[in-house]
């Protein structure tokens, strides 16, 4: 999950009598495929209408299976992105909509400085090269550019500590990372890449926790996600387009999964009933409305699969910079 929050799979897992120890079990890669999209789905969700929807994706057997050889965190292997709830979503939503009522003209585009934050170990491993961050920035710009949007490398610190190199989303460590080098206003793009915890990608922070929580604004991403690094198949660049994705106001195509508005408030990315991984060419879980979305930059297939934004997208991050981040 380019980005997630840690919510349902252990109870999913050991709150139903399932007991998730080792088996002799093994999985078909048809069953783990499923069942990681079910321990996916349940880690993404806290409501209850929607995690329902992720019981059929997978047996209880097979999810047991899955997190006794990987561990409880198989559900975050991508991203740690804050799932927002359907009320805070609707909040967002109504939010926009009043702000365009008054009146403003959306931005359609523009520059966003960004600041980016190595963070090495206190022996000053895991630093990436200049020209992997400049590969980034033009990744970045190959995803951003056709909507009107440019990264510009506004300037770079580098920050030995132990801590903050393995850092989690919503630890401490987070937290004093965060407060001590974070840089600029709300419309400009904090990255903090670094040798991240609990196998993940990467997480953001949305346009709408700017006011509440400035400090903490931003992307953080795994060093080796960047183009030419290890983290095969997702070394090509695309974890941060997928993050600063969330950070322009983007939700995951499967958010709500099969729900008939779209649970990304996108009326032009096909419902999707959880995330897909690999390259799924003509998946369909929705079976309505279209095949799912599987080369979106913000599902969660591979790198090499991931290539568009779409016309809807567009105008949401249009609609999103404008309401939280122009002018704050």
């Amino acid at each position: 999950m380019r980005s997630w929050q840690r919510v349902a799979l252990a109870t999913a897992v050991f709150g139903t009598g399932v007991v998730a120890c080792a088996t002799d079990g093994e999985l078909t890669d048809e069953q783990e495929t499923q069942a990681r999209e079910r321990a996916v789905c349940e880690a993404l969700t806290a409501e209850p209408e929607e995690l329902d929807s992720c019981d059929d994706l997978s047996s209880d057997y097979e999810l047991a299976e899955l997190v006794s050889r990987e561990g409880q965190g198989v559900g975050l292997a991508r991203c740690a992105t804050k799932h927002p709830d359907l009320i805070e979503r609707e909040q967002v939503a109504t939010r926009i909509a009043e702000f365009a009522k008054g009146g403003v003209a959306m931005a359609n585009g523009g520059t966003i400085n960004v600041y980016w934050h190595t963070i090495t170990s206190s022996s000053g491993e895991g630093a990436p090269d200049a020209e992997q961050i400049d590969a980034q920035l033009g990744i970045l710009n190959a995803a951003y550019g056709p909507w009107g949007w440019s990264f510009v490398l506004a300037g770079t610190d580098t920050t030995a500590n132990n801590s903050w190199y393995t850092v989690t989303s919503g630890s401490s460590a987070e937290t004093q990372m965060k407060n001590a080098l974070r840089r600029g206003g709300a419309a400009d793009l904090n990255i903090y890449s670094a040798n991240i915890g609990q196998g993940l990608l990467g997480w953001a922070t949305f346009p709408n926790n700017y006011a509440s929580k400035p400090k903490m604004d931003g992307v953080v991403i795994l060093t080796a996600s960047l183009p030419g690094g290890t983290a095969t198949p997702y070394n090509l660049g695309d974890t941060a387009t997928h993050e600063v994705g969330h950070w322009m106001g983007l939700y995951h195509t499967f958010q709500g999964g099969c729900q008939p508005k779209g649970g990304d408030y996108v009326n032009d990315t096909p419902p999707e009933k959880s995330a897909a991984f690999g390259c799924p060419v003509g998946r369909d879980s929705c079976r309505k409305d279209g095949v799912d979305p599987i080369t979106n930059f913000m599902d969660y297939t591979d790198d090499a699969c991931m290539n568009e934004f779409t016309v809807g997208q567009d105008a949401r991050m249009d609609a999103m910079f404008t309401t939280y981040r122009l002018g704050k």
